[in-house]
């Protein structure tokens, strides 16, 4: 699919918006997903051809200065600011934090009242010092909104995976095969034992600055680990029914539309966070995805703009 240029005058607002810049990528043909998928119920599997047409894309995930410039601008009010809470990790959370809900099947998610973008772990905490680091407890509804007053989109998943990929074929990370090549920590993930021990061999215990890392063959930054990254796409399993690879004639980019006949719908995310470990949540892989509800938030998954 081809990307869709911004109304007159949102060029200079997306250049004002995204300091940093976007980088220009050509499109192309992508192998998509992974013969060796941890997650079945996934989607990750099997490989299958996709093509990709030219589109421009974000070198960062969106930080909470540039989200904080949208929200003074506009006067947005986030999807958790008018619930009035979001889940945080209960390890970023001070010991004599009062008792709050967890998640039944996964404890150390808290739903903490209050908690919000400029307020990541709830009353009392801000981001004053993490102007560079990716905001978080943003839903995909706010996301679009964002994109919308930046003049511009949320990615495809095929334009996400292909960006990320940085010009790699079927390797699992965007620099190559191993996690951390030579000893040498390539993004932010968990070190130790999850739930209840990180080490922090990474210098992070939580989000880290969007430029924490070396970038991709493309230049994009932190494309795995970090946060989650939204996507334009309505969840579905593409997987399963995709022509084998060998053969197979490209495929064209799933629209965002298709979303499911009945029920909420769910939007893919790609590339894992801070809180990813191989014992637990190996999907720190560029093939690797999950879903969310579109009014969701939580502490650990943010967004990049595509143009």
């Amino acid at each position: 699919m081809s990307a869709t240029r911004p109304p007159a005058g949102r060029e200079d607002r997306a250049a004002l918006t995204a300091p940093h810049g976007v980088v220009a990528l050509p499109g192309g043909e992508l192998l998509m997903g992974s013969a060796s998928a941890r997650y079945r119920d996934d989607g990750e599997a099997p490989v299958r051809r996709v093509r990709v047409g030219p589109f421009r894309i974000d070198r960062y995930a969106v930080t909470n200065e540039r989200f904080a410039r949208f929200v003074a601008e506009t006067g947005y009010v986030t999807d958790a600011e008018r619930y009035g809470w979001s889940f945080v990790f209960v390890g970023l959370l001070p010991e004599d934090h009062p008792p709050t809900r967890a998640v039944a099947a996964a404890p150390w998610w808290r739903a903490v009242p209050g908690a919000a973008w400029h307020a990541p772990e709830g009353p009392g905490s801000h981001v004053r010092d993490r102007l560079d680091h990716p905001v978080v407890h943003v839903s995909w509804r706010d996301a679009q909104a964002f994109a919308a007053w930046a003049g511009g989109r949320l990615p495809t998943e095929a334009e996400w995976e292909y960006a990320a990929r940085g010009g790699l074929v079927q390797r699992p990370f965007p620099w190559g095969d191993e996690l951390t090549p030579g000893g040498r920590h390539m993004c932010n993930v968990w070190q130790g034992e999850f739930p209840v021990r990180n080490t922090g061999e990474d210098g992070y215990l939580g989000t880290a600055p969007v430029d924490a890392y070396e970038p991709n063959g493309f230049g994009l930054h932190c494309v795995v680990g970090n946060v989650w990254e939204l996507t334009a796409d309505a969840w579905s399993l593409p997987g399963r029914d995709a022509a084998p690879t060998e053969g197979a004639p490209p495929q064209a980019t799933r629209p965002a539309c298709c979303a499911p006949a009945s029920g909420p719908v769910e939007r893919v995310i790609k590339g894992g966070s801070y809180l990813c470990h191989a014992s637990y949540c190996e999907r720190y892989r560029v093939s690797a995805r999950t879903r969310t509800t579109e009014d969701s938030a939580t502490g650990h998954m943010g967004f990049r703009l595509a143009y």
